[in-house]
């Protein structure tokens, strides 16, 4: 049978290889060995296969008559074919042909191929043909040859009627999807890369072979499953299936880890405090209704933070889409929170947007937020309480604390006056139900029992106050500040999560004493109903408790933000002025309405990038470091000058003299030919540096240099470079304190 191979390819080398080359060439891949699960059979055909390479082209005589047969069923330019057999492989350095650069020298538009070489291969021989694809990356081709074997779609034959051979043909097809979705998981393609690691494992599991290949697939998928979470809600909220797809996986990953801040081991490899930052970097990308979907539930575990996101979300959607039964709720999950932490500026804003001011200016009174408190204060001169200034940080916190961490809401503005002109805001806050001592403890039962004492094992939300979070436990950092750390990004919802559950905890809200009645106009978030009437109970030595807690009127609550907020943005501008001019001059600085009390702002990414490198001192001497970094970015300014873009004008940065000329020469030969090269990976390992004693500025290294690349003319693939270690002279030379490369040789 035929198989799309030469046996350049075979050894890893281009067609200008030397004989040292190949000499080192075989000796590398008769060392490497494939995996221990193949059988003596295929590791006995792949060893034929390089052994036959080899011997033909160690030998001058063959090697000729190879390279004719070879170029002659390659290429029908008989041209192309004297000027190649023409080149001496001794005078040619491997990194100057278009298919072997890999130490920074020329690549040249070489001529097309008219069609893929191929060889005469014994049918025993076909695993070890295929396992040498795998090794050079063709999984492509390996799935398309391989597959038809398992299937039963080619005529038996003594080889694959052998449960040997068909083993090896899975192994050889499963190899090729791991590989391959680790290669689409490097290239971010992530949904593409659990759907190769997923039908290997189906492959497997269908077979009943290989369990320590699928479990290698298995924990791919698990460290893979964020970011594809991530991708999958990134989507246009049009692509209703595929968000869903994401929050299912999320969903998972939370049952696994046993919640938010849950420290089971979901497979992921992410501790507490990476799994909170990746929670913070979704939020972006996710609805209102999807985080009060998703975060009530959690919250019911019970979890604290759960609890805060789910606060955020319901305040949010109920002022954006008039709905005061979300801020209800939102409400009576503060009450739980407050026991342990800070909230009453929360529990302040919630009861103003209820219209329940006398609440509000007492939940002012127990706050222990100085800044926000002393804000409010100043913004509230000459009124009889503090509804002005409430009223202004009020409208301020939801824009700035609120709104942006809400996909759907990021571009909303927060106008109350707007919010109680609504007159679906005001008949809900006309019809709002007596709060009775009981009704305010509806929430314990809604998160199943009270908020247990916070543990080592469980991050919780500790007092707050103006400077953040006091918490010893994990998930929180030395200084007691959420991981969840403040402003982060905002999101919403095309449809709500169905009513499922989540491990034992239903989805459905619970009925409560004293529920509000306030039917929502979207369906898809469930509004508790208020049960029969029941009788008020006084508690012991307390006085009984009014029903509507002394609202203001309306009417009154319209009044004042409408006429009140206008007289204060013309005061406050003032003030702003004068005071900012005033702290300048005394180097203070304005009241701080971003406070760091509680909330759970998601800003720091998932996984955070590494501190950069100093850079090195401009007469300090080259080491190793040194040296590596100025190769390493000669690599990636070469992949820019002759990739797609073409871009030359960082060359000057990286080369000098001789070597700067002709790569200027190069790329722009590049760019009028059409023809360019897209690098995928390179390495460098500095073996030795020599630093000419005579001018310190000048030195040379030896590395070892591996590339890989694909070469492309006119938009098509044309040629590929392998990764075969390279041991590369280069020449440097520091001008103006930065190190440049002035010409290499290949060893």
């Amino acid at each position: 049978m035929l198989i799309p191979l030469d046996y350049y390819r075979i050894l890893g080398l281009p067609i200008q290889a030397t004989a040292e080359q190949i000499q080192q060439s075989y000796r590398d891949r008769s060392r490497q060995l494939p995996r221990r699960e193949y059988s003596e059979a295929a590791v006995e055909g792949r060893k034929q296969l390089i052994d036959e390479a080899y011997t033909v082209l160690a030998d001058a005589e063959s090697r000729a008559r190879y390279d004719s047969l070879f170029l002659s069923k390659t290429y029908d330019d008989s041209s192309v074919i004297e000027e190649v057999e023409s080149q001496s492989p001794a005078s040619e350095e491997l990194s100057g042909s278009p298919q072997g650069d890999r130490n920074g020298m020329t690549p040249v538009a070489p001529p097309r191929p008219t069609q893929s070489p191929s060889l005469e291969i014994e049918p025993q021989q076909l695993v070890g043909a295929l396992a040498i694809l795998v090794e050079l990356g063709e999984y492509d081709l390996v799935l398309k040859l391989g597959r038809p074997h398992l299937s039963g779609r080619l005529p038996e034959t003594p080889a694959l009627s052998d449960p040997v051979f068909r083993s090896d043909i899975v192994l050889t097809v499963a190899v090729a999807y791991l590989e391959m979705g680790r290669e689409q998981w490097q290239q971010r393609q992530y949904e593409n890369a659990a759907s190769s690691l997923e039908a290997g494992q189906a492959l497997l599991l269908r077979e009943g072979l290989f369990p320590q290949v699928r479990g290698e697939m298995q924990n791919d998928l698990q460290k893979l499953r964020p970011y594809r979470i991530l991708e999958l809600l990134a989507l246009p909220l049009e692509e209703e299936s595929l968000r869903q797809r994401g929050l299912q996986l999320l969903r998972e990953m939370l049952q696994e880890r046993g919640g938010l801040d849950g420290s089971q081991d979901d497979g992921s490899g992410l501790d507490v405090n990476d799994f909170l930052r990746f929670i913070q970097q979704l939020r972006q990308y996710t609805t209102a209704a999807e985080q009060q979907s998703l975060f009530e539930l959690e919250a019911r575990r019970p979890s604290a933070v759960a609890t805060y996101l789910a606060v955020y979300a319901l305040i949010g959607r109920g002022f954006a889409q008039r709905q005061p039964g979300l801020i209800y709720r939102a409400k009576l999950l503060l009450v739980q929170l407050g026991r342990r932490q800070d909230v009453h500026l929360e529990q302040a804003v919630c009861a103003l947007l209820l219209g329940q001011t006398e609440q509000a200016t007492q939940a002012l009174e127990l706050s222990q937020e100085e800044e926000p408190i002393r804000f409010i204060q100043e913004q509230s001169q000459g009124s009889p309480d503090l509804l002005p200034g409430l009223c202004l940080y009020g409208e301020r916190w939801l824009q700035d604390e609120v709104f942006p961490h809400f996909r759907d809401l990021n571009n909303l503005t927060a106008s109350l006056k707007d919010y109680f002109a609504d007159p679906r805001v005001q008949t809900h806050l006309e019809n709002l139900p007596p709060e009775s001592e009981d009704s305010a403890q509806w929430v314990v039962a809604a998160t199943q029992t009270a908020l247990p004492p916070p543990t080592d094992a469980q991050p919780v939300l500790a007092g707050a106050n103006a400077s953040g979070y006091r918490s010893s436990a994990p998930g929180w950092d030395s200084s007691g500040r959420s991981p969840l750390g403040r402003s982060g990004p905002s999101w919403e919802l095309s449809s709500p999560l169905s009513g499922g559950s989540v491990g034992r905890t239903s989805i459905t809200t619970p009925r409560f004493p004293g529920a509000n009645p306030f039917t929502s106009g979207d369906s898809s978030s469930p509004t508790p109903t208020a049960p029969g009437p029941r009788r008020r109970r006084r508690r012991d030595g307390a006085s009984p408790r009014p029903g509507r807690r002394n609202r203001v009127k309306l009417d009154r609550l319209l009044l004042l933000i409408g006429g009140g907020l206008l007289t204060l943005v013309v005061l406050w501008m003032l003030l702003t002025s004068l005071l900012g001019g005033l702290a300048s001059l005394l180097g203070l600085s304005g009241p701080e309405l971003a406070r760091h009390g509680a909330d759970v702002g998601l800003t720091d990414p998932l996984f955070e990038p590494p501190e950069p490198e100093p850079a090195p001192a401009p007469d300090g001497p080259l080491d190793n470091a040194v040296a590596q970094q100025t190769i390493e970015r000669w690599l990636a300014v070469k992949s820019e000058a002759v990739g797609q873009n073409h871009t030359l004008d960082r060359l000057p940065t990286v080369l000098t003299g001789v070597a700067l000329r002709e790569w200027q020469e190069r790329a722009e030969n590049a760019r009028s030919n059409g023809w360019y090269w897209q690098f995928s990976r390179h390495e460098v390992t500095i073996e030795a540096i020599d630093i000419n004693p005579q001018n310190s500025d000048q030195a040379s290294v030896e590395a070892i240099v591996e590339e890989e690349g694909t070469l492309y003319e006119n938009g098509q693939a044309v040629g590929s470079t392998d990764a075969n270690p390279l041991t590369v002279l280069y020449r440097l030379v520091r001008q103006d304190g930065e190190w440049r490369i002035q010409d290499w040789s290949v060893q």
